[in-house]
């Protein structure tokens, strides 16, 4: 894992094309809202795996009046990366590594990225699949060969569930996608079970001052022969068109550790604090694991803090690595100490 030291985007959102040179340390983009800042980090999420920090499709990415195409590349210290798509194929993602040809999985291995959106606010009263994406993207930075355990399972599952619509079924077929669901869904359970175990470790001996401190469990399934489940299944997982059990179906439980009550009972800023405490203590456990610390992309969080929970995140950001954040003022930065700060504006970004 390296910072970024230069990020290009060519048809990307609001940008027909723009190109910054951020240090290794804080990135601090400022600028109007609808300016474009949050967009300059969803291109640094689309450099790995997944559909980045909004989960939008890719076509929705591509500029409107643009070609219909879209292009993100960064450069790593000596390495290349980039991703996009072509006006032909605007469902379909490439990726490059050195200008040569890759998979999107294996964007993992160059680059870890964490981020805190806005949006992420309604995570703890939200559904189940928005909490697993979340520890997905937690277990990914500490362990890369997640992501094809993740997609291989994901696809056998779509292949079963389209299959079991069919009124005659193939039970070769069947078994050979139960098979992959099980073998996929195996790591995928394991793994994620490591990343909330060591997380948790890390949380019950934080201390407990600016940010309120999370306990964490993995809930729903744990094991079990999961081939043989889903055979005796397929009626009726066949009735629900989907899959009941599996992996799949996993949460992550958040408690606020200091009240003992459920993370979605608390105060919507104590869960911004537990939220917040939960990714630090993660970037934390990644950097002691990998060697680096993963990049945070850090959307409108410091605007949400008061002055004391302000200097506290600053000062706990500091030496761990390249820090993007955003906001609508240059004096919310304040505090802040070697940074390369940057003015957003409609379709540009200029060195501040």
């Amino acid at each position: 894992m390296a910072a970024v030291s230069r990020l290009t985007l060519t048809d990307f959102r609001s940008y027909a094309s723009a190109s910054i040179e951020p240090g290794p340390r804080f990135v601090l983009l400022y600028g109007e809202n609808g300016a474009g800042k949050t967009n300059l980090l969803e291109a640094v999420s689309m450099l790995t795996p997944g559909r980045g920090l909004r989960g939008a499709s890719l076509s929705e990415m591509a500029r409107q009046g643009g070609i219909g195409g879209w292009a993100v590349a960064a450069a790593l210290g000596e390495i290349g990366i980039g991703t996009g798509t072509q006006p032909m194929a605007p469902e379909r993602r490439q990726v490059r590594i050195n200008a040569a040809p890759a998979s999107v999985n294996s964007l993992s291995e160059w680059l870890s990225v964490l981020w805190l959106t806005p949006a992420m606010d309604r995570l703890f009263t939200g559904s189940a699949g928005e909490r697993r994406r979340f520890l997905d993207r937690l277990v990914l930075a500490l362990e890369p060969g997640h992501a094809h355990h993740a997609s291989r399972y994901e696809a056998a599952m779509r292949s079963r569930t389209k299959l079991l619509a069919n009124e005659r079924w193939d039970d070769a077929w069947l078994v050979s996608l139960e098979l992959a669901m099980a073998e996929h869904g195996e790591e995928l359970s394991a793994a994620r079970t490591r990343t909330v175990a060591a997380l948790e470790e890390r949380l019950a001996a934080a201390p407990d001052d600016a940010f309120a401190n999370a306990a964490i469990a993995l809930e729903g399934w744990e094991s079990g022969d999961l081939a043989k489940i889903l055979m005796a299944n397929r009626q009726r997982d066949a009735s629900a068109g989907r899959a009941t059990a599996g992996p799949h179906r996993q949460d992550l439980a958040v408690h606020h550790r200091t009240k003992q009550m459920p993370a979605g009972q608390s105060s919507t800023g104590e869960q911004k604090g537990l939220l917040l405490g939960l990714v630090l203590a993660h970037s934390e456990l990644v950097a002691d694991r990998r060697g680096e610390p993963p990049l945070l992309l850090l959307d409108e969080v410091a605007a949400h803090l008061d002055p004391r929970r302000r200097s506290a995140l600053f000062a706990r950001l500091e030496g761990r690595g390249q820090v993007w954040m955003t906001a609508t003022e240059a004096g919310l930065f304040d505090g802040i100490g070697q940074a390369s700060r940057f003015h957003v504006e409609p379709g540009q970004v200029s060195l501040a």
